[in-house]
């Protein structure tokens, strides 16, 4: 039975008060910019590369509302991007905070056990100083602090404003970055929720067991871990024992290890949401009518007309303190590993227990189009 608990049990030791931005590793940054905004509605935001006086990679900034991704492109194989995307396609490399000091969060979290990627690092322009420093997490993400509290720029030195071609698309509305979910090997599950308690200081909410998210092939664990002020949280999945290979199991092999698996983003208003991502490209999970059926008896009233939710395919989860809205995508690389979650909150800061069983069986259906169930 799942476990949670919503009162603050952990130790601040430095304020996370958000996620900076996402930084992606990818063969062709200008691809994948390409399809971020014309498929999820991202606008061009700033750019390095060698025009910029980096030779040795190309950096794409993209923004909706809240949400800063950035696209990396190694332009040489000495590059270590280019050894990461060997190993783990495109993906998440890292996983960047918002910090009042970069040094003070680095240097508490290495004095508690953490790894060092780099220290305290400064670049200087007309707009200010900028600073960041780095540890590692599970598998090859990194956690970089960022601190612009001195720096005025656009984003940071040897950036420049991104000018791109207008493209047509329908305006998803997404706001923030919800939450980001993270795979790790059997049995690494608690080392990790470790690591965010006593590194970071954070506070370990919600507890799934195989009991909470299974099916009758396959199986998973997972532990929620959040900071003090709620902006940050951090699912951890693990496999768990079953007749079949998990989704966790299929993506540890294809990732060649752990990493981020999907990315929740944040929406108020879900059925404009899906509609426009649906119609700009994205491609999203199936889920049976017959989870219909019974979905008012089981989240009672709510504010929504059950007919969109339906045509749409997005699914519905009550608790105590209110209900949610959420829809997943398929993966969005060739690899089976990163996908993207579409939420909205009425009120519940949960993760939509009561929809896991529809969203592991899509899951599985996929899994077996691919031959690794």
């Amino acid at each position: 039975m799942a476990i949670i608990t919503t009162e603050w049990t952990g130790t601040e030791y430095f304020p996370i008060t958000e996620v900076n931005h996402l930084e992606f590793y990818v063969g062709n940054a200008k691809q994948a910019v390409h399809y971020y905004r014309s498929v999820f509605g991202m606008q061009p935001y700033a750019y390095a590369g060698p025009e910029t006086g980096q030779s040795d990679r190309v950096s794409y900034v993209l923004k909706q509302n809240k949400i800063f991704f950035v696209f990396t492109t190694p332009l040489s194989s000495d590059h270590p991007a280019s050894d990461w995307l060997k190993k783990h396609g495109d993906g998440v490399r890292d996983i960047a905070f918002k910090a009042e000091c970069e040094k003070t969060a680095h240097d508490s979290c290495v004095s508690r056990g953490a790894e060092s990627v780099y220290e305290s690092e400064s670049t200087k322009d007309e707009s200010g100083t900028y600073r960041k420093a780095a540890i590692k997490t599970y598998g090859d993400t990194i956690h970089s602090f960022v601190n612009s509290n001195d720096y005025n720029g656009l984003w940071e030195p040897g950036y420049i404003t991104l000018e791109l071609p207008d493209l047509k698309f329908e305006d998803p509305g997404l706001l923030l970055i919800d939450h980001i979910v993270g795979n790790v090997e059997e049995g690494k599950m608690n080392e990790w929720r470790d690591f965010y308690e006593d590194v970071f200081g954070f506070t370990n909410f919600v507890v799934f067991d195989e009991n909470d998210i299974s099916t009758k092939f396959s199986a998973l664990k997972s532990r929620v871990m959040r900071s003090k002020n709620w902006k940050v949280k951090f699912p951890i999945n693990e496999p768990a024992s079953g007749l079949k290979k998990s989704q966790i199991e299929e993506y540890l092999d294809f990732n060649e290890g752990p990493g981020v698996q999907h990315i929740a983003l944040l929406t108020d208003d879900i059925i404009k949401t899906i509609t426009a991502l649906r119609n700009n490209g994205v491609d999203f999970l199936y889920v049976p009518d017959t989870y219909y059926d019974e979905l008012s008896d089981r989240v009672g009233s709510i504010d929504e007309a059950l007919a969109p939710l339906k045509d749409l395919g997005i699914l519905v989860d009550r608790d105590d303190e209110g209900y949610l809205l959420q829809l997943f995508s398929k993966p969005v690389e060739d690899r089976p590993t990163l996908f993207y979650e579409i939420i909205q909150r009425k009120g519940s800061r949960g993760f939509g227990q009561g929809n896991f069983q529809a969203l592991f069986e899509s899951i599985e259906i996929e899994q077996e189009r691919r031959g690794n169930l």
